[in-house]
């Protein structure tokens, strides 16, 4: 059962840390309904791990863990997967006309993501959020030596 300090916890840290879910969502999905599924899945996780929070990491650590365990799992349970073609489909040029090159590049590097294996995401998600090796490898449970490889 979670206590009314675990509730204000839970409340305190999705307000203050909604940023990290939404970069986590939108690298592992595409479409509205699953990023929405997603989200949801996340907070649920979230709110069911809360009392479980020790303190011994950051909070933050401790979100993305969860945020990234809980994509993964998305991701190879809905088999969600995007093609090499889809990159195809997408009219890059007409895209040039709206947008300033900086924002065309921000895309193009969403989409990339968007094609990499799960792990591989996590990965380019924390490295693009300015982690270290270090935090990297404590959020993913990996070794550093294996973050920077």
């Amino acid at each position: 059962m979670v206590n009314q300090d675990s509730q204000n916890l839970f409340h305190e840290i999705i307000e203050a840390h909604n940023g990290i879910l939404l970069k986590v969502v939108r690298a592992y999905c595409q479409n509205e309904a699953d990023k929405q599924d997603l989200m949801q899945e996340i907070m649920i996780q979230v709110w069911q791990s809360i009392s479980k929070f020790n303190h011994q990491s950051k909070v933050t650590t401790w979100l993305y863990r969860i945020s990234l365990n809980v994509a993964i799992s998305f991701y190879r349970k809905n088999n969600v997967k995007t093609n090499i073609q889809d990159f195809k489909e997408i009219d890059v040029q007409n895209n040039i006309d709206d947008k300033s090159a900086t924002e065309q590049q921000l895309i193009l590097l969403e989409q990339f993501i968007n094609e990499l294996k799960e792990i591989d995401k996590a990965l380019m998600v924390l490295y693009l959020e300015d982690k270290s090796h270090a935090e990297i490898a404590e959020i993913l449970g990996m070794s550093v030596s294996n973050v920077g490889t």
